[in-house]
Formats: structure tokens, sequence, C-alpha cells
């Protein structure tokens, strides 16, 4: 069986399951998969998964690492080629509302579609499948490893599932025939074709709003903030379950009146029942100079958004009470209490409040 790796927020402890070979990528092309979207152009192969639709001329690479012009047609070089594979709690993504206690098979390739200067897995992340060792995992034994370690669901995680598009495309398909949920972790950067698509087939998504501002998008990331908010919509009405992740950075991502902002627009669209985790920020990659964010600012952030109307508030690495516990937004009872990964005490009846039946969101 493969190992849990348990780091917080999503880093990878790089591993494989027991009798799966290990390869070094030295042939790029052995999994190579011509790309889901794509036209050509005057000026070469132009990507049209996501917006930065990056247009290439022969042998050239896409910013996301995982995609070249070979002879006009554009490829995927990450298909099958996972550099991380583990089997994580659910509530690890985290995904707090969505199978809770369960187990997800979750993979990942080298590669992002965003530059983040605070990234956590930037070693593979910003890394292309050229560079890693990856695991020899096609879309089928995927599916058959998660049934026979008896996980739930698949996610596509860690690095961005968007830059290995095609790969989550076919696992995905493969697993929805046969009962098995998909869960993408994301930072929402994909153009609404594509995505819409790609909804058919996954139950539930945890989407990284990195922040409510677009010149920190771009200055932080390296992106633009509305096609974030276009996936949040979309996904909310292709009836995918969400969560939706916001990392306080300081300096960057911390001051009240954006997070204000971003509240009220999560509640004005139609957000206020699907669970907000804010994520205190460690010192990682290119940011290592800032500190960590301090517990007050987590707590302000929190007391702001439940004041805008977000029914489920959480925070995600930081030691503070009721962090991660869930409470009736009626009658303000505890609900679910957890500790770490783990629940602890669970007051709900079917998707109801115990003492009140209101409805608690969810897919129970």
């Amino acid at each position: 069986m493969i190992k849990s790796g348990l780091a917080a927020c999503g880093c990878a402890v790089l591993g494989r399951a027991a009798g799966m070979s290990l390869v070094t990528n030295n042939n790029p092309w052995k999994w190579s998969k011509e790309g889901f979207a794509w036209t050509s152009t005057p000026r070469g192969a132009k990507c049209l998964i996501c917006p930065n639709e990056c247009t290439l001329k022969e042998g050239e690479t896409s910013q996301c690492r995982n995609r070249v012009n070979k002879n006009g047609t554009l490829y995927s070089i990450a298909y099958g080629d996972p550099c991380a594979v583990h089997i994580d709690p659910i509530e690890k993504k985290p995904l707090l509302h969505f199978m809770p206690s369960t187990y997800a098979y979750s993979i990942a390739t080298a590669g992002c579609n965003f530059s983040c200067l605070n990234c956590q897995n930037w070693d593979i992340s910003q890394s292309s499948p050229k560079n890693t060792s990856n695991s020899d995992l096609m879309p089928a034994t995927v599916v058959s490893e998660c049934v026979t370690n008896k996980c739930k669901s698949i996610a596509y995680t860690y690095s961005e599932p968007i830059s290995f598009f095609e790969y989550m495309y076919d696992t995905a398909v493969i697993a929805h025939d046969k009962g098995i949920k998909n869960v993408m972790i994301s930072n929402g950067y994909i153009n609404d074709a594509p995505l819409r698509k790609l909804a058919k087939y996954i139950d539930a998504a945890n989407i990284n709003l990195k922040s409510f501002s677009n010149d920190i998008y771009l200055k932080l990331n390296g992106g633009k903030l509305d096609p974030v908010l276009n996936t949040l919509k979309a996904l909310k009405e292709e009836n995918v379950w969400l969560e939706i992740t916001n990392l306080l950075v300081p300096s960057w991502t911390d001051d009240f009146d954006m997070i204000r902002r971003m509240c009220d627009w999560l509640v004005s669209n139609g957000f206020a029942g699907y669970p907000l985790h804010f994520l205190r920020f460690f010192p990682m990659y290119k940011l290592t100079q800032l500190p960590s964010t301090p517990a007050p600012t987590l707590l302000k952030a929190r007391e702001i958004a439940q004041k805008a109307g977000c029914h489920y508030v959480y925070l995600g690495n930081v030691a503070v009470p009721d962090a991660t516990s869930t409470f009736c937004p009626s009658c303000k009872k505890l609900i679910i209490e957890r500790k770490g990964y783990l629940i602890t005490n669970n007051n709900l009846n079917g998707n109801q409040c115990k003492w009140c039946k209101t409805i608690i969101n969810g897919k129970w």
C-alpha cells in the first residue's frame, strides 16, 4: 500500500505503490498525448486549456512545462507520468464537507501554469516532467490502484492538475464509470470550455483563490483574478461540490479590506454555503524573508467572513480553538468536531443539524 503523505496543506512526500516501477523520464515522449484543446496558428500551436494560451513554435515548451510543439502538433508530456502518488485523508485536501473520513488516491505530475512566489511544492510545480522521477501509471492503472487500496476518490493535487489536464481528464472518465469520485485541488486558472467538459466527471474541487486583487495575482502568482472567479461560478453551475482556500501571505494577501471584499463577493454570488478555508502561510520558496502568518490575523479573517455571511469558515495550519470544527449556521451549536484529520464528535443526522434540523451543506 502507498503510504499517506501527511505534510500540511498539500505538501507532497514523494512515494509510489509497491511493485510500481519508478523511472527517470529519459525519453520525454514515451507517454506523450496530443493536447486536449489547441489550434494551429501562423505563430505556432496555441494551447487553449488555460488563460495563458501559450503559442509554441516547433520544439518550444509551454509556461506550465507540460506541453510542447512537435511537428506542428501540441502534446502533453506529463501523461501517465506522476511524480507523486499517495493515499491521503480527504480532509487533507482540504475538503471538510465531502465524504468525510474517507481516503483519496492522490496523484500529481510536475508543472504548473502559475509561478507563485510562495509556492509550497515548488520542487515539482516549478519543474518539468522531464526533470522529475516519475512512476509509470496510466489512467486505467490509477483507477485500478485506487480500488485496490480501498480509496473512495482520486485526487488530482499537489502541483497543478490543469497543467496535466489530459491525464486528469482521461483518468476521471474511467473513474467516473467505475463509481469512483474525482477531486480536483486547483488554482482554478482554466478556460471555460475545457472546464465545462471536465466538470462532467469531477465531483468536488478545492479552488485556491489566491487573493481578491488582479494586481496581486499578477505580481505574486503570474496570473489574473477574473478567470478564477469564472471558474468558481462555472463549477457551481455544474453542481461540483466546492470548497475555497485563501492563503494569508503577510504583506501580500492579509489586507482585511481586501478579505472583506472577497467575502462580500462570495456571499453575493451564491457561495455563502460553501466552506472557506483561511490558511496560515509559512516562509517558502522565494518568500523566505517573510514571517509566518500570525494566528490573530487568521482569527480576524474568520470573523470578517462570518460577518459577511459565510456559513462555514475554517482555519488551516494553525492551532487555535475550533479551527476546523463545523458549527450549525442557524443554532450555532457544534456539529462536527475535528482534531487534525479525525472527527471526534459528530452531531449530524444525515445532512441535518441534530438539534434544529438545519441542512448542513456538503456531500456526507
